[in-house]
């Protein structure tokens, strides 16, 4: 959500700046600008909508090779060129552009005001460009110090000043910076797949850290003015340029990568023969694992839902006491920390506020945390204390699918290793290891024949008012994630609900039509299930049933009949899920929906 890039260097900088934003359009967004350092002083120009429209208008830009851009997800203020970034002082002397949100900037704002400061947006953002020019007196550093000082919230900003025509000024606390380090040139962005084109060496700037920017150099210091010993990292192979290749759109090319996504999370981890798994990133010896009496996963979203069925496994092959609990709602809840937990933050990014905030406030009560994390080096891996990278590579669709799945495969390789420890046999050990070791076949035998998918998709979009979602045991959390993803990609009315619990309320929601999409393999739910889908059948909705291949009663039953092949019941969740990503995708394209942007969503939530 949001995105910045800045470069200094010897290139012209327009093609940078607008080649940096598009490789960061998959974090949302709805507008876009930039700001120029000329020989005349800061240019800056910005657009509504894509980055394209910007480009656009650039086209005819002054020669420079330093600057600023962004992409903007509204919070303060609507989606107007206005409240677009950069912003800057009465003088436009400085530019701004910043990620966060600035929770006193009505105080602030009021005070500047009274002062002689003139504002153009609605946005938080603007105080910190007046609070700048109110400070500045010829050191550009300092003048960014104070100025952050002033401000209660989260920010990652960068800073252009037309008096200083070599640096750039960046400052950081709760929204990622990372620094590039090229030859003759310095690019900084909020997030490392603006910078891979350029160099693979950075530096990951951390929270109340200020940094002067020019092409050759690089000066971080702590707000309090101490010299800060910034140690370069190399980017991690999985960051690459994504492309389209055959696929029409990015969510469709995710959800056929993940036989490689999963087969990547399970390799060097998965020990089929020992009946195990060895997960050397939570560095826990077997006698750690022992003392474990329960787990907590915190999350939101996709990951909150991959969190459910993590700590299901959990319990149900370790017989430890695990739950999963909303980060957003957690942070804020003064939980207690049981000396003897452990606690899972779940975040494809890496850089969720809330996931990130709840991190802190374990840790802060003594609570140990690891990451099961996609993004290497991201804010949160380098948080707790070590974790499991998934390793499902670049995920650039806004939805989550093989991020989700993958996340999944990395509970279950944890729940297993913690089983071995508990009372789980050597031979159930192996029989576990080696359905999970099967699962990336399994996907590759579902995805040679989806099944009825575009008439299930009918069934939704010529109904459109409400879809239903339900499913027992492994398959609720399944069809909540199923639920999520039709509202994000094709913004059709739906919700889910623990099959069992559908008549305490959405059965007032069926008439004759309604869809129900009813999650129902082969498991120890399936009879229970059953007699639940023959309740909302009595009702008049019409059933498209995602069940296990071979089950000719629940085949019957249904209007519709997915199957999906024969997997242990904790694992099902690897297959079940994949024909509901296919719905959404496929909802999305016959609504005319966009696809790998939808409104109002941001791939990485970096604001509460």
């Amino acid at each position: 959500m949001c995105g910045i890039v800045g470069y200094v260097g010897k290139s012209p900088v327009v093609p940078i700046l607008i080649n940096g934003l598009k490789r960061l359009e998959y974090r949302g967004y709805d507008s876009a600008g930039l700001a120029l350092i000329t020989e005349n002083g800061l240019w800056k120009e910005k657009a509504v909508g894509r980055v394209f429209n910007l480009e656009q208008k650039v086209s005819q830009s002054p020669e420079a090779t330093i600057g600023i851009a962004h992409t903007r997800w509204a919070t303060h203020g609507g989606v107007t060129e206005e409240n677009a970034h950069p912003h800057m002082d009465n003088d436009l002397r400085i530019a701004v552009v910043h990620n966060g949100i600035i929770e006193n900037m009505n105080q602030i704002k009021k005070k500047l005001q009274e002062e002689g400061a003139v504002f153009r947006s609605e946005t938080d953002t603007e105080v910190i460009p007046h609070l700048i020019s109110k400070y500045y007196k010829k050191d550009p550093q300092e003048a960014v110090r104070r100025a952050v000082r002033d401000l209660r919230g989260t920010y990652g900003i960068v800073v252009a000043f037309a008096d200083h025509p070599n640096k750039l000024i960046a400052a950081r606390n709760g929204s990622p910076l990372v620094i590039g380090l090229g030859k003759d040139e310095t690019v900084i962005a909020s997030d490392p797949q603006a910078i891979v084109e350029h160099t693979r060496n950075v530096i990951y700037m951390n929270d109340r850290e200020i940094a002067i920017i020019d092409a050759k150099n690089i000066v971080v210091n702590s707000l309090d003015g101490i010299s800060v010993d910034s140690s370069v990292e190399t980017i991690d192979n999985d960051y690459t340029v994504a492309e389209l290749e055959s696929n029409e759109h990015f969510m469709e090319k995710e959800i056929f990568e993940q036989v490689e996504s999963i087969k990547r999370c399970i390799r060097g981890r998965l020990q089929t023969e020992e009946g195990n798994s060895k997960l050397g990133g939570l560095n826990l010896s077997s006698r750690d694992l022992s003392k474990i009496n329960s787990v907590i996963n915190i999350a939101c979203g996709t990951s909150y839902h991959a969190g459910m069925v993590g700590a299901m496994a959990i319990e149900a092959l370790a017989r430890v006491p695990a739950r999963a609990e909303v980060a957003s709602e957690y942070r804020y809840r003064h939980p207690i920390i049981p000396a003897d937990s452990v606690f899972f933050a779940v975040s494809q990014s890496g850089e969720t506020a809330d996931t990130l905030g709840a991190v802190q406030e374990v840790q802060l009560k003594g609570g140990r945390v690891f990451g099961i994390i996609n993004v290497v080096g991201s804010t949160i891996a380098r948080t707790c204390e070590g974790g499991i990278y998934v390793h499902s590579g670049p995920e650039v669709a806004v939805a989550s699918t093989k991020a989700f799945t993958s996340q999944v495969t990395a509970f279950l390789l944890f729940a297993l290793n913690l089983a071995r420890t508990k009372d789980m046999s050597f031979e159930d050990g192996q029989e576990f290891a080696q359905s999970l070791f099967d699962v990336p076949s399994l996907v590759t035998q579902y995805l040679e024949d989806t099944g009825p998918i575009d008439e299930a998709v009918k069934l939704i979009t010529e109904y459109s008012k409400y879809t239903l979602f339900l499913g027992r045991g492994f398959s609720y959390p399944v069809a909540l994630e199923g639920a999520l993803k039709l509202k994000e990609i094709a913004y059709v009315p739906c919700e889910a609900y623990a099959a069992g619990e559908m008549k305490h309320g959405p059965i007032a929601m069926l008439e004759e039509g309604t869809p129900v999409i009813f999650i129902i393999p082969n498991d120890s739910h399936r009879e229970k299930s059953i007699s639940n889908l023959k309740e909302v059948q009595a009702r008049g909705a019409k059933i498209i049933a995602v069940h296990t291949a071979g089950d000719e009663e629940v085949a019957e039953l249904a209007h519709l009949s997915i199957p999906v092949p024969q997997t242990h019941e904790i694992i099902s969740p690897l297959l079940t899920s994949i024909p509901l990503q296919l719905i959404s995708y496929k909802a999305g394209l016959a609504l005319g929906r966009d696809i790998d942007k939808p409104r109002n969503l941001a791939k990485s939530v970096t604001v509460e």
